[in-house]
């Protein structure tokens, strides 16, 4: 399997991240030399983009560099695209940060990092056009350095690389005073420094986080394969993001993204970030995915689970555990849970002698599988973080007592 590096572009508007985008597709030589007129940026290839010389919306390209496929998302950088720069962070595992040898780093570039640091990502900084007149590199690097530390950065995040150069002039360096003739250093940084996608084997799920639209196939899914792998024609359920609603339903196409294209594939790996075709219905936040037994949708026939009542345990200090709330599940078997506080939680269910239930968490957990004690039918203990009000819960039958 191919190996994989997925980055995201963090900068203020006009600090050259299309401009750089560009040179590492020239550097994969991805066009002919013929492809493109001189000068004109490939990116931005919308009519607003090109008349505003902003980029408005993301955009996802490859590169082969040696034996990696770097999938490269060019990010807006304007205040007004914010949601857009977020949704994207969640594709990429780890950021270049862009600042100008000028300017320095503006509202805007405090704003997208923090998210990105939150999310724990891995940052390069480039400190770009560092050929222009009265530039002030060094003062910049310290001031990116000054602005990691104030977000709370950890000491991995803060312990970066940094790369100098002018994409403009189509080179890359160590130190901005040795220019060389490539940007093949910022490549070999990006290989270096940032991680590989996590393989988690299992079932598929992929988040949506962006959509395109194709005149002939109609709105197309875009997003990251977080665990398992997707294959074209399989039967997958749709989950929306109300954590309610669930949609069976096909995929008739995968691809993945070459180089400024999309190649048509029969499976994505995890970790890989593809395209989805013929899914009806989805918005962005939903998600894609197939339960333990490889079922798009979980059939939950057997009797003595439809109706069963879950109780939520709040778990202080001591070990101590009060009930915090109760419910029964849905006609899907899925139990829901609102307006809950941070803080340690496990879950009891009335087992009948013999019976092992599984529990998979949903929002905001992530898919978690945890057993449940069959002598006092409790499960393990959980937190939920400040902000994590909701629990969506799918319980599956893994073992019965012949009766």
């Amino acid at each position: 399997m191919q190996k994989l590096r997925n980055i995201a572009i963090i900068a203020h508007v006009d600090h050259g991240k299309t401009t750089l985008v560009d040179k590492m597709i020239l550097a994969g030589h991805i066009l002919r030399d013929n492809a493109k007129p001189a000068g004109e940026l490939i990116l931005d290839n919308n009519d607003l983009e090109r008349e505003r010389g902003i980029t408005i919306l993301s955009k996802n390209v490859s590169v082969i560099y040696k034996d990696y496929k770097i999938n490269i998302i060019d990010t807006p950088g304007h205040a007004d695209f914010g949601g857009e720069v977020e949704r994207v962070l969640n594709m990429c595992d780890g950021v270049l940060l862009l600042v100008d040898a000028f300017e320095g780093t503006m509202p805007q570039t405090r704003f997208v990092l923090q998210k990105a640091l939150a999310l724990g990502k891995k940052p390069i900084v480039v400190i770009n056009k560092v050929d222009k007149p009265n530039c002030r590199p060094e003062v910049v690097n310290e001031q990116v350095f000054d602005l990691m530390f104030s977000l709370d950065a950890t000491e991995e995040q803060l312990d970066y690389k940094t790369i100098y150069g002018s994409a403009k002039q189509g080179w890359m360096s160590h130190k901005w005073n040795e220019p060389t003739d490539s940007i093949v250093p910022l490549l070999d940084a990006i290989i270096d420094e940032i991680p590989e996608p996590a393989i988690v084997e299992g079932t598929p799920q992929m988040l949506v986080t962006s959509l395109e639209y194709s005149s002939y196939t109609g709105r197309i899914a875009v997003g990251k394969v977080t665990r398992g792998s997707l294959k074209s024609g399989q039967m997958v359920t749709l989950a929306k993001r109300d954590g309610v609603t669930m949609q069976k339903t096909r995929i008739k196409e995968l691809m993945i993204f070459e180089g400024l294209g999309k190649k048509k594939v029969e499976e994505v790996p995890c970790g890989e970030i593809c395209a989805i075709m013929g899914i009806d219905g989805f918005e962005i936040g939903d998600t894609v995915w197939l339960d333990k037994n490889g079922n798009g949708l979980q059939d939950y026939g057997e009797p003595g689970l439809a109706g069963v009542a879950l109780t939520l345990l709040r778990v202080d200090g001591d070990g101590q555990a009060d009930i915090a709330a109760q419910t029964v599940s849905d006609e899907y078997g899925y139990y829901h849970f609102r307006n809950l506080r941070p803080g340690s939680y496990s879950l009891r269910v009335e087992l009948e002698a013999g019976d092992t239930l599984t529990f998979r968490f949903g929002a905001p957990l992530g898919e978690i599988d945890s057993d449940i004690d069959p002598e006092t039918g409790v499960s393990d203990v959980f937190r939920l973080q400040s902000g994590e009000t909701r629990l969506n819960i799918d319980v599956g039958l893994t073992e019965r007592a012949e009766k």
